[in-house]
């Protein structure tokens, strides 16, 4: 039988066992479906797009893929930026938007479990009426799903103070490659019985299992929250605002760093005149029953300093902050734009920032810079102009690359919460040894023997 036979006759597998209606060859939803916001490279369509509606659909989608050798890309909202969901060869996209419930509540023990399509600020509106919150919050919670917030052990604003996808995620039920459904973690905020599987799988990028179901942890939403914005003359003083914060010990729940690049994005975006007032924007949120005595503790150190600092209750600071959300420019990477997503000790970002600086000064690119400025966690945007062609193309290369060498050698990291996906699979070697890169192999091994999961994707 040639592949073509094969490959028609697993789609009739599909369609008989899924549905009709749940499986598209249709050639619209097979390019909106073949990726996402990352750098594309080797764009592929897919065989087919199943659009699963339950535990079930997943189970046989990945039992015929698996029979015929089918590679399968789980796929959320698509709103990732690292390549994580692009179609590969012979492959089908498993999209699991449809599986958009939330399946319990339970706001006394704190926990919400969901389905993976459910989408973020969904959640956060249904807990709200708790007086709960889902404390993760990318840039992209209108849209991204928590499944896909799973897959990349996703970030956000808050993650200063209230961690990362993995520090809300108690539990999950996962489809291994050869269908079978298994539980992973509890329902409980403590237990340490067997292995951290859980843990394991969150980040995994769809490699290791497809997420059918996640037990998330809730954190109280603060009746009260204060909102600051404070305009420096340039990045290294607003880089010493975020270290004054830090002396005073207070924990804001966000605290965000913007360059004057990122700040004339703003303007051209809103009509605001941000870039007219200083060099560099740090924005602060402060909650809990202290927001107001710790936005003025905040608010003190950062006057201290020279900045030109909002008053209270200011709602130029709350618009800015949602601003922010979108500082980067929602758009799809392509050869000549890249955002990265790199991590750095924060006593490491001053200097870090300025290098970055530096490496577009030497390669002539154009770069401009916002950061979680809690945590270490910056996001550089590299672009050159389309005119410049494959010398720009060269330059801004080399400029990536030169990025990633100067953030390891300080400690950093080459992904803070974006993934590796496929844009990033080329440094991973840069910041892991060969053995752990190995292990790693070994474990996609086990979970997943003939390779069928999202295969190019996480790990080399």
């Amino acid at each position: 039988m040639s592949l073509q036979t094969a490959d028609a006759a697993l789609i009739d597998d599909l369609v008989q066992y899924i549905g009709e209606g749940a499986v598209s060859t249709d050639p619209t939803v097979l390019q909106s479906h073949s990726h996402d916001f990352g750098k594309i490279v080797d764009h592929q369509l897919p065989l087919a797009v199943v659009f699963a509606e339950r535990v079930e659909d997943v189970q046989a989608a990945l039992r015929l893929a698996s029979a015929a050798g089918v590679k399968v890309v789980p796929r959320g909202a698509g709103t990732g930026v690292s390549g994580g969901a692009h179609a590969v060869a012979r492959c089908i996209v498993l999209s699991l938007e449809r599986m958009n419930r939330i399946l319990e509540i339970r706001a006394e023990d704190e926990v919400a479990v969901v389905q993976p399509g459910v989408i973020n600020a969904v959640l956060n509106r249904a807990v709200a009426k708790h007086g709960l919150m889902y404390a993760p919050d990318p840039a992209s919670y209108k849209e991204s799903t928590i499944g896909g917030n799973v897959a990349t052990n996703a970030g956000g604003l808050r993650c200063a103070k209230y961690g990362v996808t993995t520090d809300s995620v108690l539990g999950l039920e996962v489809v291994l490659a050869d269908g079978t459904l298994i539980s992973t973690g509890r329902n409980t905020f403590k237990g340490v019985a067997g292995y951290d599987l859980t843990s394991l799988l969150v980040g995994s990028e769809g490699t290791l299992a497809v997420v059918v179901s996640v037990t998330v942890r809730l954190r109280y939403l603060s009746e009260r929250t204060c909102s600051i914005a404070a305009v420096f003359t340039d990045v290294v003083q607003a880089a010493a605002g975020v270290v004054a914060i830090a002396r005073v010990r207070v924990q804001p729940a966000i605290l965000e760093l913007m360059d004057i690049g990122t700040m004339r994005v703003l303007d051209a975006a809103y009509g605001s005149d941000l870039g007219a007032r200083g060099g560099a924007l740090l924005l602060v949120r402060t909650d809990g029953h202290g927001a107001e005595i710790e936005a003025g503790i905040v608010r003190s150190a950062l006057e201290n300093l020279g900045a030109q600092v909002s008053e209270p209750d200011d709602e130029e600071a709350v618009r800015l902050i949602e601003m922010r959300r979108a500082s980067r420019g929602d758009g799809q990477d392509d050869q000549y734009r890249v955002g990265e997503d790199i991590a750095v000790p924060r006593s490491a970002m001053v200097d870090y920032m300025g290098t970055l600086d530096r490496i577009a000064a030497r390669n002539n690119v154009m770069v401009r810079i916002v950061a979680h400025a809690g945590d270490g966690n910056l996001h550089p945007t590299f672009w050159v102009d389309p005119d410049d062609g494959t010398e720009g193309v060269a330059r801004l290369d080399a400029a990536l690359d030169e990025s990633i060498r100067a953030a390891l050698e300080v400690g950093g990291t080459i992904t803070g919460e974006h993934g590796v996906g496929t844009v990033k699979r080329e440094w991973l070697a840069w910041e892991q040894s060969e053995e752990v890169l190995e292990l790693q192999r070994k474990i996609k091994a086990v979970f997943d023997p003939q390779g069928i999961l999202n295969p190019g994707k996480a790990i080399v």
